[in-house]
């Protein structure tokens, strides 16, 4: 879980027991792209507040009780707000991969082959071998999060030929295998 503070003299706020996506909508995305961030009804700018966040285990709400929470925050957790800022203003080459093959998959149906080719043209400086390991993560994840479905002659793939079929060379280098939006 993570557990957040703001701080802008002589106010602070506190948010506990936050998910990922929580505080990556609540907290993070707007914070890096300069926005307000509005917690316990003050809006907090980036410029002039002071962000502070922690990962660590769930408080229970005798944990959070009389002031406690924070203390606790701090004892048992980790300070993890330089990682988590960076993250989101330089996403894993994932992260980035698999955004680029959703967007290009609105526009149809995309073959594996030309994956591999985005990801040498986003990334030239990777050798083949890390290239290839970044495409099918990609592809992994996003089949494992229903965002796509994989397709061989116009027909999906079933999900238990999903792993044979993604560590074929065949697959990635022409063999008519597409990625599409669910």
């Amino acid at each position: 879980m993570f557990h957040v503070e703001l701080r802008q003299f002589p106010h602070q706020a506190r948010a506990f027991n936050l998910t990922r996506e929580e505080l990556n909508a609540r907290i993070l995305a707007p914070w890096v792209a300069g926005a307000a961030v509005e917690l316990d009804d003050r809006r907090w700018l980036p410029e002039r507040a002071k962000l502070t966040i922690y990962e660590g285990p769930e408080l229970a709400p005798e944990d959070l009780g009389m002031g406690r929470g924070w203390g606790n925050v701090t004892r048992d957790g980790a300070e993890v707000t330089a990682r988590l800022l960076d993250e989101v203003a330089h996403p894993p080459p994932v992260a980035e991969l698999k955004r680029e093959l959703l967007d290009r998959c609105a526009e149809g149906a995309l073959p594996l082959h030309r994956l591999v080719d985005l990801a040498g043209e986003r990334y030239p400086q990777a050798r083949v071998s890390e290239r290839l390991a970044l495409c099918e993560q990609a592809v992994w994840e996003l089949l494992h999060e229903s965002a796509v479905l994989l397709a061989r002659a116009g027909a999906p793939v079933a999900r238990d030929d999903w792993q044979a079929l993604l560590l074929s060379w065949a697959t990635w280098s022409s063999d008519g295998t597409t990625v599409e939006r669910s």
